[in-house]
């Protein structure tokens, strides 16, 4: 007896329309269809020529219809696993983002603390005003925004320093730094250091910088607490899942 994904087997007509269907049948048509297709066989069957022709004509509708079910099944399972696999790859793409948003927060911030709290920078207008003065005030070097510009010119080139951090109860990913700033030994046991990971953490921190330049500024240019939350979660959206972790995490 042929294969059911044979067209030269008998009914071969029959069976390739069904293969030609473009998705999976609910379990109510695939019943329909498969009463339709038994049907439509014993019609034909039943103008064999002689009882040998006859039984085999039988037995090859009743394979026909198992093999549509058994066909039915398996692309269920395919576009289950596919649907599974893309649910899998947007919640990865959501944990860069929002890794390297907060990587790229707790860089600045550092970056910003190195900086010389006693310098400062004049603003505004050197125009004068029709009363004699000017519009020009002092604000500090560190939080100006030729700095914040300045600083966000390099800031992703030390995603190179991170490593990727697998959650067990959730299986979340996480992002830390792997390389300390000033030499001291850091645990990186529960750390994948992979150049793949950091190659998208940096990918995905020079996209945030340019599309959210602005907001970066705004927020950076005085001091304020939980920036990673505000920035990150609030008003980006690019750590909406995280909400509830510690600030202390990336």
């Amino acid at each position: 007896m042929g294969s059911c994904w044979d067209s030269s087997w008998p009914h071969g007509g029959a069976a390739a329309a069904l293969r030609s269907l473009p998705a999976p049948l609910p379990q109510r048509r695939l019943r329909a269809g498969a009463a339709y297709v038994t049907k439509f066989c014993r019609m034909g069957c039943e103008k064999a020529s002689d009882a040998y022709s006859s039984f085999i004509c039988t037995m090859s509708s009743a394979h026909l219809v198992l093999c549509v079910a058994a066909r039915t099944c398996l692309l269920l399972g395919v576009l289950g696993l596919l649907g599974t696999l893309g649910t899998e790859g947007a919640r990865q793409g959501q944990d860069i983002k929002c890794g390297a948003c907060r990587a790229l927060v707790d860089e600045l911030e550092w970056a910003i603390s190195k900086v010389d709290p006693k310098k400062t920078v004049q603003t505004g207008s050197f125009r004068i005003n029709p009363d004699g003065s000017q519009s020009i005030k002092e604000i500090p070097l560190a939080r100006s925004e030729g700095n914040l510009l300045e600083l966000m010119e390099d800031v992703c080139e030390r995603m190179k320093d991170y490593g990727e951090r697998v959650d067990p109860s959730s299986s979340r990913k996480t992002y830390v730094r792997v390389a300390s700033r000033n030499g001291e030994p850091m645990d990186l046991s529960e750390a994948k250091l992979d150049s793949t990971v950091t190659s998208s953490l940096k990918y995905a921190c020079e996209t945030i910088a340019e599309q959210n330049e602005d907001e970066i500024i705004e927020f950076f240019s005085h001091e304020t607490d939980n920036v990673k939350d505000k920035l990150c979660s609030k008003r980006t959206d690019l750590c909406d899942h995280a909400l509830k972790m510690h600030h202390d995490e990336l």
